[in-house]
């Protein structure tokens, strides 16, 4: 006699699960993503490390064998040092981003280069036929002998070329669309896109074979699917972009590995290539002598890139002001903007105020705080700030400028980059600086405007 199969109601959006239909998830707030999905009980789930006919046993973390194995490149050094020094044997990764991003081109440069210096590479394409995989792996100079290509979306049948092959690196392109025969769901539903990646889980860390899957995107740019996704895997990248631009960025927002960091790369025809000076490209075109643009030193993990932080403030129409953020949190710039009117005296509450970090980065560390109030105090009075002059510091709410983390990494970018000048905390403490570079300390945000010369306001008309 079958067993009987349970059923329950989950968001195709967020996962949440419910005992009723409902057009409404409490959870995510999305509307007409309830859907009936079978919950199945008859097959318990193995951990990480259990076998066919074996069980797993606790053991003292003393007891425990190790032998560490070495990561392996990429072929590209933006990528290896994205992911934390390379590429580790056994890990897992998902790579997210816009459709046209660059995504495919990324793993499929990534196939080819590590075919070359480490043997087979199997790359499962399952929104590709074999025949377009070929075009684009030539375009892009990366047609080996050990890059393997197939095109599948059942689950089983590529654990089983992963155990017939046992490649070095396992590309799934991607994960929204590969299934599992025995769940009786659509491709891309929570249920499948949970137990596939369970399934790619264990088969990394059984086999040390790594394994980078693509991520389908929203409409909000988070990754499609349940959230479960993103915890299960070693590793988060986010393939970023304007699409008219030739610069893409690729952003760790999760890494078990290494730190936060994040990729260059220019595309065009052959590829990707990579941008190891990042500093230099978002600076390449900064207007000088214009109000409302001040480099702000920020660090991305351990990497110091230099960003231009750009503010525009004017007269609000209708008296209705407005605040728009374009790589800044917008809570942080209304909460400079209050700051600024009641510590410095600059009446900005009732003007519109456009801000945003050039280059498409997203800048979340206070550090940027004392530079993006002299950008907005710079556009505000119409006083350009001296384009030799970083400006690095957190800022208060009574105004005053807190010491950030890793000065001296930051000082020395900017040194290297050719500026003169920096305008920091006073509290940071003892800075190695080199010949010709002037360090002015700063107790509170006016002192800082005054530092760089901005004055105070004069009411135009």
């Amino acid at each position: 006699m079958a067993k009987k199969k349970n059923t329950a109601w989950i968001c195709q959006s967020c996962g949440a699960r419910s005992y009723k239909w409902a057009g409404y998830c409490n959870s995510c707030g999305e509307w007409n993503t309830i859907a009936e999905e079978v919950i199945r009980s008859d097959e318990p789930a193995r951990g990480i490390g259990a076998a066919e006919g074996f069980s797993v046993k606790p053991t003292a973390i003393g007891k425990v064998s190790f032998t560490e194995t070495p990561r392996f490149h990429s072929g590209s050094l933006e990528l290896d040092r994205v992911l934390g020094g390379g590429i580790v044997p056994g890990s897992f990764v998902l790579v997210g981003g816009d459709p046209g991003i660059g995504k495919s081109t990324l793993l499929t440069q990534l196939a080819g280069r590590v075919s070359k210096t480490r043997g087979k590479v199997l790359y499962v394409s399952a929104e590709e036929s074999p025949q377009q995989v070929r075009i684009r792996a030539e375009r892009l100079k990366a047609m080996t002998e050990t890059f393997l290509v197939v095109s599948e979306a059942d689950m089983q049948r590529i654990e089983g070329y992963c155990r017939d092959i046992q490649p070095a690196v396992l590309v799934i392109d991607s994960i929204q669309t590969v299934y599992k025969p025995d769940i009786p769901s659509a491709p891309g539903s929570v249920v499948q896109v949970r137990e596939c990646a369970a399934q790619l889980l264990r088969m990394a860390k059984n086999t040390e074979t790594a394994i980078f899957i693509a991520g389908h995107v929203t409409k909000d740019g988070a990754i499609a699917g349940p959230r479960v996704l993103e915890h299960m895997v070693d590793t988060v990248l986010y393939f970023e972009g304007e699409r008219h631009t030739q610069y893409r960025i690729l952003q760790a927002v999760k890494n078990r590995f290494g730190a936060l960091e994040i990729g260059v790369y220019e595309m065009d025809d052959g590829g990707l290539h990579d941008i190891p000076n990042a500093s230099e490209l978002f600076l390449s075109e900064r207007p000088v002598g214009a109000s409302g643009s001040v480099v702000v030193p920020v660090m991305e993990g351990t990497r110091p890139v230099l960003l231009e932080v750009q503010a525009l403030v004017g007269s609000a129409a209708y008296q209705n002001a407005r605040r728009t953020a374009n790589g800044i949190d917008l809570n942080r710039l209304q909460l400079l903007i209050a700051v600024l009117e009641k510590r410095a005296g600059l009446p900005m509450g009732g003007s519109d105020a456009f801000v945003k970090a050039t280059g498409g980065v997203k800048i979340d560390e206070p550090a940027v705080d004392l530079g993006l109030a002299m950008a907005l105090a710079s556009s505000y009075c119409d006083c350009p700030v001296d384009p030799y002059t970083v400006v690095i510091g957190e800022v208060g709410l009574a105004g005053e400028v807190r010491g950030v983390s890793q000065m001296e990494h930051r000082i020395r970018e900017s040194q290297k980059m050719g500026f003169r000048q920096a305008v920091v905390p006073a509290h940071s403490g003892r800075i190695k600086a080199a010949a010709g570079f002037q360090l002015v300390g700063v107790h509170t945000l006016v002192e800082a405007l005054q530092a760089v010369g901005i004055g105070k306001y004069k009411k135009q008309h």
